[in-house]
């Protein structure tokens, strides 16, 4: 069920909190946009201080992952963290604490096709000023935030046909973003129910899982746990369209804020 008007987490009902009260939870986390500011370069989207510090005195409570469509490694430097879950590539590959890991199991096919299509996609960046080609393990983004308005209609026809020059691919969305990725059924969704089952939290009442993102690839996770009321999907600044997620953050800070209450 699809929302338009998810409730603040800090409303004057604090109906979260009731949610949760008696309850430990399990916090599944978006990077960019949710952990961090969204910035102009994504290189440059670094975890504060005082996010890293809230992150591991939560990690030291309680099940703490962080699910992006990054690559995994490199999350896992910018968040600097030993005992907390990763999952990157929109959860194609995952590692965690003693031993935890998973890895897609059509990486020897998968790796090859995506250089190659890296290669197509690298013309964007020649030719047009301020579009980034963002290389990931199992996903190749295109940002087109710093490109020219005029032409961002060009560079999106210009993906639209290396997307169907390459069948079993399929194209993904964010925030002045777009990406090619496998079109298989695996997803952020399917990330989190997977950590949830492999750490026997799948059936743990007392747990309640928590997912927060701010963008289109987290509604999959969204989707996930609200189904059946598994968990609960909070979106960060709600732009008005329809959402899984049942509760709204107005921006990094107020995840901060929430991060400390927990």
């Amino acid at each position: 069920m699809t929302e338009t008007n998810p409730k603040p987490v800090f409303g004057d009902q604090k109906d979260f909190f009731e949610e949760l009260e008696g309850r430990k939870p399990a916090l599944f986390l978006d990077y960019d946009g949710t952990l961090t500011p969204i910035v102009s370069r994504p290189e440059d989207a670094k975890i504060s201080p005082k996010m890293k510090d809230l992150l591991a005195q939560l990690a030291e409570k309680y099940t703490v992952a962080v699910i992006t469509g990054r690559d995994m490694d490199d999350v896992k430097k910018l968040v600097g963290l030993d005992n907390l879950l990763y999952a990157g590539s929109h959860g194609f590959r995952i590692s965690g604490p003693d031993g935890l890991y998973r890895e897609h199991e059509k990486t020897s096919v998968l790796l090859p096709e995506l250089s190659i299509i890296e290669k197509e996609l690298m013309e964007l960046e020649r030719k047009y000023k301020g579009v980034q080609i963002d290389r990931k393990r199992y996903a190749i983004g295109v940002h087109y935030r710093n490109a020219k308005d005029e032409e961002i209609d060009d560079i999106l026809a210009e993906f639209e046909r290396v997307l169907e020059n390459n069948p079993g691919y399929k194209k993904g969305t964010g925030k002045k973003i777009v990406e090619i990725k496998p079109d298989l059924d695996w997803h952020k969704g399917k990330a989190v129910l997977w950590i949830l089952q492999e750490l026997g939290l799948a059936d743990d009442e007392s747990v309640l899982p928590i997912y927060i993102g701010d963008d289109d690839t987290d509604e999959d996770a969204f989707e996930a746990l609200e189904t059946d009321g598994i968990g609960i999907g909070i979106m960060v600044e709600h732009n008005g369209k329809p959402t899984h997620a049942s509760y709204t953050l107005n921006d990094v800070d107020e995840v901060a804020e929430l991060f400390a209450k927990l």
